[in-house]
């Protein structure tokens, strides 16, 4: 069973260097008691470029803290929960691991594994580390995107639990693979029953220039 490190949320601020919209709400941080988990996010949490983050298939953003350890001996530096602009701080469940379609558990919410992070400007030029977008992309520990099944109320310590996994499916990090240019995997993401609407978008791409 997993758990709730940590609940977290961002406001939209004013940032010169964030993208197109100069204005981010990538800066998470922690809330205290429960927070409700609604169709389209997280307590009242901000999304500043709508084009490309929220909506019903990324309501949620979840990271292991194992995987923001992991982070931590390499670039030796703290990163409190919410640096990476997760909504949900998870512990002992297998994000990375998880295939679309799969179900959580999470606090009073039920929640659902749609894609994973895929690393962009306003995220590189947030931590401002030289190289981070390729750094990220190499190493494949992108956490997970989900959309929200049923509503609910999560707060830190809140069990976290794998209630659902499909019988055929494909993993976040070969959902990574498959944005990345892999036919094969972009295939069968295509092939999921309820997959989410942007892999029809994003397989044009791929299956286009990877011809």
């Amino acid at each position: 069973m997993g758990r709730v490190i940590s609940v977290n949320v961002g406001h939209i601020f004013d940032a010169d260097w964030a993208g197109r919209v100069k204005r981010t709400a990538i800066d998470k941080r922690p809330v205290a008691g429960r927070v409700p988990v609604h169709a389209l996010g997280v307590g009242d949490d901000e999304q500043a470029d709508k084009d490309n983050h929220g909506g019903h298939d990324q309501a949620v953003y979840a990271y292991a803290r194992e995987d923001l350890d992991w982070w931590i001996d390499q670039l030796q530096r703290e990163l409190p929960p919410g640096t990476f602009g997760e909504n949900l701080t998870l512990s002992g469940i297998d994000v990375n691991g998880a295939l679309l379609g799969e179900r959580w558990r999470v606090g009073g919410a039920l929640l659902e594994v749609t894609a994973p992070r895929v690393p962009c400007s306003v995220f590189r030029n947030w931590l401002d580390i030289p190289g981070w977008v390729k750094w990220f992309t190499e190493v494949e520990r992108t956490g997970a995107y989900l959309r929200v099944l049923e509503e609910g109320e999560v707060a830190a310590g809140d069990p976290a639990t794998v209630e659902h996994r499909p019988a055929d499916s494909v993993t976040i990090v070969e959902s990574f693979r498959a944005f990345h240019g892999d036919r094969a995997l972009m295939r069968r993401i295509l092939a999921l029953p309820g997959h989410a609407a942007d892999w029809d978008e994003i397989a044009e791409r791929v299956l286009r220039d990877s011809a």
